[in-house]
């Protein structure tokens, strides 16, 4: 079953999307994640179980939600000067989060709740936003900047597929690497 879009953003949609969430957070913390179930989130926060079935569907797809909300990012990317430096920057503290206990459990649920592949799209435009305001830094200071897809097929996603299925040897220094690639190529889209 997947979730039935929202009939609106605001009012008490809203309110019980963040209560619901709260609460999955709230619990994972006090209980762990094996403890939750949709009764539970329920009575903690104050809804009825069909509430939330009707909402999501199941707690995979609630739990999907809930990390895709936990991914986004709080702040835009420092700015360090360069468009070296900022994206440098951007790409160890992504691979640091999304390579943590956590940020791996959080795209683990995002993914396994995502029948249709609207989270992890919102994943990919998380760090799209993010790409783009260094990118868009770079290009007002006047240097040359690649396309935020050449950034997402040459940083992102070598970052993610070594974090899913090859996760030995993802540090700063292959996140420095993966930049220095990208920004070293000669800026074309067919690499």
């Amino acid at each position: 079953m997947s979730r039935k879009p929202m009939v609106r953003p605001g009012g008490r949609s809203a309110r019980v999307q963040e209560s619901v969430h709260r609460a999955v957070r709230d619990l994972m913390a006090e209980s762990g994640r094996e403890a939750l179930t949709v009764p539970l989130v329920a009575a903690r926060a104050g809804v009825t179980p069909s509430t939330i079935y009707r909402r999501w569907g199941d707690l995979q797809e609630l739990l999907s939600d809930v990390a895709v909300e936990r991914l986004r990012p709080e702040t835009p990317p420092e700015d360090h000067g360069s468009l070296t430096a900022d994206l440098t920057a951007w790409a160890g503290l992504f691979l640091d989060e999304m390579a943590s206990p956590a940020g791996r459990a959080y795209i683990r649920d995002a993914l396994l709740g995502d029948p249709d592949g609207r989270n992890a799209g919102q994943c990919s435009a998380y760090a799209a936003e993010q790409i783009n305001v260094v990118l868009a830094r770079a290009a007002d200071r006047g240097e040359a900047t690649p396309k935020v897809e050449m950034v997402i097929d040459g940083v992102v996603a070598p970052i993610m597929y070594r974090i899913l299925f090859r996760p030995i040897g993802i540090d700063d220094a292959y996140a420095r690497r993966l930049v220095t690639e990208v920004l070293g190529s000669n800026g074309s889209e067919d690499r």
